[in-house]
């Protein structure tokens, strides 16, 4: 099993990894985001996963809302997004399977497609097209 650093609580469903509080991880899950953590976002192990093409993941519900306040609502959706957009995967711990970099490496080896329905890394989906 991949080995994860956990940000924030752990996810309520599993997510196919071993969470540990030191390095060496695979990867880097963020279980929970407060308020604050959302609108100014700057975790710098996330920051150091993703320059190193190691998977993020974010378990959605664990990000906070605001629906009471359409401002502060539209700030947390403006931070959503631009997660989204440095490569961080959402998933809600459903049944789509996450696909990271080693994994895509032996599936294509193997001459191997994703399972329907799979969430690929940025980093696996070049893998997975052949410009890795």
């Amino acid at each position: 099993m991949l080995r994860a650093f956990l940000i924030g609580n752990e996810p309520d469903r599993p997510l196919g990894y071993t969470y540990v509080d030191a390095p060496p991880y695979d990867g880097v899950v963020i279980g929970s985001l407060t308020l604050g953590q959302l609108l100014r976002f700057g975790e710098e192990r996330v920051l150091s996963a993703l320059s190193e093409g190691k998977p993020v993941v974010l378990y959605t519900p664990g990000l906070p809302e605001s629906p009471k306040n359409r401002a502060l609502a539209a700030a947390l959706a403006s931070g959503r997004r631009e997660l989204k957009s440095w490569g961080i995967v959402f998933t809600d711990g459903g049944q789509k399977r996450l696909i990271t970099a080693q994994e895509a490496r032996a599936l294509r080896a193997s001459g191997k497609m994703p399972a329907p329905g799979a969430v690929l890394t940025p980093l696996a989906k070049e893998i997975m097209e052949g410009t890795d």
